[in-house]
């Protein structure tokens, strides 16, 4: 997996925020002190943000070494012993809490993509992420949803077509905007969200490459990969949580989109020791 090319911007931003003029109490420290520090995860979890930890501690201070005792989708242990850090003790601590927020975010959003991916594992279908992320760390996020195992969707609305209900409102209608977006991007991928067997049927008939089946029920997720076949790729999406997962794989979907997985994320307990050398 490659960082995206946000990830220095991403660490600017994050630093303006919280050191912006200075570090008022990193001050009180002599600035001849070197100290040390060691970073521990409290919780079992799967690793992701090294490269913004690491961009940190550049940005800030490049006399501040690191030293790492796992890779980004490493899944460890509570009490696991994540990376040992030395150097100028003032910008040791200016740094704990903006390097500490990216690999605590970024890890919680791996951790879940992690669960979600195992609760479909053998079926053949793979789970989505989607645009529900963190204003302005939609990349970031998106790269930890990977080192979870589990897949990308598009990254914005630049990338790829989806025509959900308030396009299909606004533009006619299913055949009326599928074949809109054919003429506009003709070497894009079209997506059209449906509600019923019905809407299905229209978007096959005119060719959509991926159908979203919006939230329906398992009997009818069947019933759609029947009609399907082979003519399109099937997403389900709605209301989906870790606990039904299994059962809406196993419907033969192509595809289940989770907003969860970067919208309810749940940072990963880490803790930073530090010591005076």
């Amino acid at each position: 997996m490659t960082t995206p090319d946000t990830l220095q911007d991403d660490v600017r931003r994050a630093l303006a925020e919280d050191v912006g003029d200075g570090d008022l109490t990193a001050a009180l420290i002599p600035a001849d002190r070197v100290g040390e520090a060691t970073v521990i995860s409290r919780e079992a979890a799967v690793v992701c943000g090294r490269a913004w930890f690491d961009a940190v501690y550049r940005q800030l201070d490049p006399a501040v070494t690191i030293h790492w005792h796992v890779d980004d989708g490493d899944t460890v242990a509570p009490d696991t012993l994540l990376c040992e850090l030395s150097g100028p003790a003032r910008s040791l601590v200016t740094g704990e809490r903006t390097a500490l927020n990216f690999l605590q975010l970024l890890s919680g959003t791996a951790t879940t993509a992690h669960a979600y991916a195992a609760a479909v594992a053998g079926t053949g279908t793979r789970i989505l992420d989607t645009r529900k992320t963190i204003p302005g760390l939609r990349q970031a996020q998106k790269y930890a949803v990977a080192c979870g195992g589990c897949t990308n969707h598009r990254v914005g609305l630049f990338d790829a077509i989806l025509i959900k209900e308030n396009h299909i409102m606004a533009a006619g209608g299913i055949t009326a905007a599928v074949r809109e977006s054919r003429r506009l991007a003709p070497a894009v991928t079209v997506e059209v969200e449906v509600e019923s067997l019905d809407e299905l049927r229209e978007a096959l008939d005119v060719g959509a490459d991926i159908v979203l089946l919006d939230n329906f029920s398992l009997a009818d997720l069947r019933h759609a990969r029947e009609l399907t076949g082979e003519r399109a790729r099937l997403e389900a999406s709605g209301n989906v949580d870790e606990h039904g997962l299994r059962a809406i794989a196993e419907t033969g979907v192509d595809y289940i989109s989770v907003g969860a997985i970067t919208k309810h994320v749940q940072a990963v307990d880490l803790s930073m020791r530090f010591r005076a050398v």
